[in-house]
């Protein structure tokens, strides 16, 4: 079983790179759930020597995106092959909530050798042995769920039915409120190919700015203590 860290600064790519987790998410504004980051970014991560799987998402929300709202996501997704990441985080949902086929088909034609993971969009949709099937069909490499639901722990039952009916087919990599409490659990009951989550922490950035922000920052025992449970 891989162990994913979900990484926005600088400083998480760091604490993935030292405990020696599988691979990171990079991401950049994880409060708002996570948006593209910068080609900076990217390659520093790239540059610290962690598989880097990036996290294409041009905006908060959801994700029935529009014709231009498309074409950037295929715009990033040409630039990250560009710069060598090793993979990319896609989702994108059709004006009816499924998968939108002719645009997942254009991403993966331009993402060519990097690994496409389709994200927690997957839990917008209604059927996930119908999305499955789709995404199955276009050689997607994994899905990140929380089993069709807001967190992991109401999604488990699901998490379950999908990693039967997935059959090898394709990674499941459970995500979305994966914690020390649960974690145990997760491995036992679902069995996933892949963990994902962030260990954060909330934090009030530059305390004594005019612009200080809260942010949530990346607490490196948590991490290591979450890293050690998935692989004892």
């Amino acid at each position: 079983m891989k162990v994913e860290l979900c990484a926005a600064s600088l400083d998480a790519i760091k604490v993935a790179k030292d405990l020696g987790f599988d691979r990171i998410e990079l991401c950049q504004t994880l409060e708002q759930g996570g948006l593209t980051p910068s080609p900076g970014m990217i390659e520093y991560a790239l540059a610290y020597g962690i598989e880097t799987h990036v996290l294409i998402r041009p905006r908060p929300g959801g994700f029935i995106y529009s014709e231009d709202e498309i074409e950037i996501v295929l715009r990033d997704v040409r630039e990250c092959k560009e710069i060598g990441a090793n993979g990319v985080v896609v989702g994108i949902l059709d004006a009816k909530s499924e998968i939108h086929v002719g645009a997942m088909e254009r991403v993966k034609e331009l993402a060519g050798n990097m690994q496409v993971t389709f994200h927690r969009a997957f839990d917008d949709t209604v059927q996930y042995d119908k999305s499955m099937d789709i995404l199955i069909n276009l050689e997607i490499d994994r899905i990140l769920s929380s089993g069709l639901c807001s967190n992991v722990d109401i999604g488990m039952p699901i998490l379950k039915e999908m990693k039967r009916y997935a059959s090898g087919s394709i990674e499941i990599m459970v995500g979305g409120g994966v914690n020390l409490a649960n974690l145990d659990q997760i491995i036992r009951e679902v069995n996933p190919d892949a963990v994902h989550f962030s260990a954060t922490r909330k934090h009030l950035l530059d305390e004594e700015s005019y612009f200080s922000e809260s942010i949530l920052k990346i607490d490196p025992e948590r991490a290591k203590k979450m890293l050690d449970l998935a692989r004892s």
